[in-house]
């Protein structure tokens, strides 16, 4: 039977759009959420760490998707959500995410396998709300000390109110994200520390994004909520406490976070827990299958990696100093060197890229830039912390073990995961090497998924396409990479899919010509544009590239 059978409105696409989804509205949200942050310490950055744990694991959603692919179903693509979450969980938040997740993923193989075996199948909505329930008691498990008041609440709030709700499943997505919304209101009134600072919880706060962009997925309804002006003031001082631990915490603090990930038998796991939970605070160990990530805040930060080495083999440990001080008083340290490598195919591009302050590393049709090329670029920048832009979906893969390589040479690189050179641009014209790497991170990031690209290119064979049969000389509109318009004028068929891709919204077009661009014709689309969008601007450059004489960003 297949999950469309299933969960009906739920499947393995709609897990793809639920994640791309809560990445937007997570970009959204992500600095009113870190602005609730009450804890002084670098995992306090709760926005941003869930940004980027939910972008770990829907890169992992993403790489079933395949051209050569059957579509993956729920399960699968549930499976794939928590094992990219595990890998790339940051801070507190992150890592309770990933547990949420695995929790759901283990839940719908079950009711799946279920149903196959009985032959009955199992209401969409019961479904989900099983999943919910078995997500935040998997949270709870995984946490040394659970409080309330956490975005563990929240779970619990909305796996409680998904039970009631019946068995459709658009009645509990609605219920789970009204409850979670409601939980959130009262984490004040469960956590003095919260209370004492006037917001509510930020990891609940993430949380509640996350339902709402399941709500907009199974409904198409978009949630109006946001947090009261009282709920998102600027926290007041408050000590550190451990917020997954008591209040009888509150007062210094450990000296550093260690999170590692760690290949260890399940039956090592409680021996690890009492070893770790006698050197520190803020404990969480998720995961599962002989794989697990593993947070706590300790003084010894040798000793928290020993006892990994006791459990199994850690691995991409990361140990972070922890500021004990107010929040607030803090001095910002000063920013760290910082460098942009940009792939680009045709001079011009390479021009506008090295302009804006990146090390340009050129690329053209079937010439690629190798893993040593790019790693050499990284090097070059003398930077210690690099952002890698690809700029192009099959260069992904290269750029990733590039960025390895670069890493275990003490080098830190983030891969934005750039598809087009115009979602290149948007995220350089964000980029602020002032403000923390992370933070600059997800700004680029945000940029660039902003970025809807599109191009002209003309068809050199016979051949089926999305958009029909294209004959040779045809002229090819691709949007977001797939042909979407056939024509035989390319000014015409620029037209069409500049003014499809402005179908969904937008306030700047970006024309990039190339070096087979016809005389005229991105002022030609300039000027429609002018006539039909008033409150659209309009930027072109030339950028010198092969195959498609104009690219095309509407942001």
């Amino acid at each position: 039977m297949g999950v469309q059978g299933l969960l009906g409105e739920l499947d393995g696409p709609a897990v793809r759009r639920w994640g791309r989804v809560a990445l937007e509205l997570l970009g959204r949200a992500r600095e009113e959420i870190d602005a609730l942050n009450v804890y002084p310490v670098p995992d306090g950055d709760t926005g941003t760490n869930l940004f980027l744990t939910l972008e770990s694991g829907t890169a992992e959603v993403d790489a079933l998707f395949g051209a050569d692919l059957p579509e993956p179903d729920l399960p699968s693509a549930f499976r794939a959500l928590a094992h990219g979450a595990l890998l790339g969980a940051r801070g507190n938040s992150g890592v309770i995410l990933s547990q949420l997740l695995r929790g759901m993923a283990e839940r719908f193989e079950a009711e799946q396998v279920a149903a196959r075996e009985s032959g009955r199948e199992v209401p969409a909505g019961l479904a989900l709300a099983h999943a919910l329930r078995t997500a935040a008691d998997a949270a709870y498990a995984a946490v040394a000390r659970p409080v309330e008041g956490t975005m563990l609440t929240v779970a619990r709030a909305a796996a409680d109110a998904a039970a009631a709700a019946g068995e459709e499943i658009r009645p509990v997505v609605r219920a789970a994200a009204t409850a979670a919304r409601g939980a959130l209101a009262r984490t004040p009134e469960q956590l003095d520390v919260l209370r004492r600072a006037g917001v509510v919880d930020a990891g609940g706060r993430g949380l509640t994004v996350l339902l709402d962009a399941l709500l907009a997925v199974v409904t198409g309804e978009r949630s109006a909520y946001r947090i009261s002006p009282h709920q998102v003031q600027t926290p007041v001082p408050v000590p550190y406490a451990d917020p997954l631990g008591s209040e009888e915490d509150a007062g210094g603090g450990p000296g550093f976070e260690v999170i590692y990930l760690l290949d260890a038998p399940d039956d090592a796991l409680p021996a690890l827990r009492e070893r770790l939970g006698a050197l520190g605070d803020s404990l969480v160990v998720v995961g599962g299958e002989g794989l697990w990530n593993v947070h706590v805040h300790v003084d010894d930060a040798g000793a928290a990696v020993e006892a990994g080495i006791a459990a199994g083999r850690p691995h991409r440990i990361r140990i972070t100093h922890l500021e004990r001080v107010l929040v607030g008083t803090a001095a910002p340290e000063p920013a760290p060197t910082r460098g942009i490598v940009a792939v680009a195919h045709g001079d011009g591009l390479a021009t506008l890229f090295a302009e804006n302050g990146a090390h340009v590393v050129q690329a053209g049709p079937g010439r690629g830039p190798s893993t040593s090329v790019l790693v050499d670029a990284i090097r070059r920048t003398e930077a210690r912390e690099v952002v890698l832009l690809p700029n192009d979906a099959d260069c992904h893969a290269v750029a990733g073990v590039a960025a390895q390589q670069a890493q275990a040479a003490g080098v830190r690189v983030q891969v934005i995961p750039t598809k087009a050179a115009v979602q290149g641009l948007a995220a350089l014209a964000v980029h602020e090497p002032g403000r923390r790497f992370d933070q600059d991170i997800v700004g680029m990031t945000s940029a660039a998924g902003a970025t809807r690209y599109g191009a002209l290119t003309v068809a050199v064979r016979e051949s089926w396409t999305m958009a029909g049969v294209c004959q040779a000389g045809d002229v090819l509109g691709v949007i977001e990479g797939d042909i979407a318009v056939i024509g035989r004028d390319q000014r015409e068929t620029g037209t069409v899919v500049v003014d499809r891709m402005l179908a969904g919204g937008g306030e700047l077009v970006t024309l990039v010509t190339g070096s087979a661009c016809p005389p005229g014709l991105a002022a030609a689309i300039e000027r429609h544009l002018r006539a039909t969008r008033l409150g659209v601007d309009v930027m072109v450059y030339e950028g010198g590239q092969e195959v498609y004489p104009l690219l095309i960003g509407v942001e």
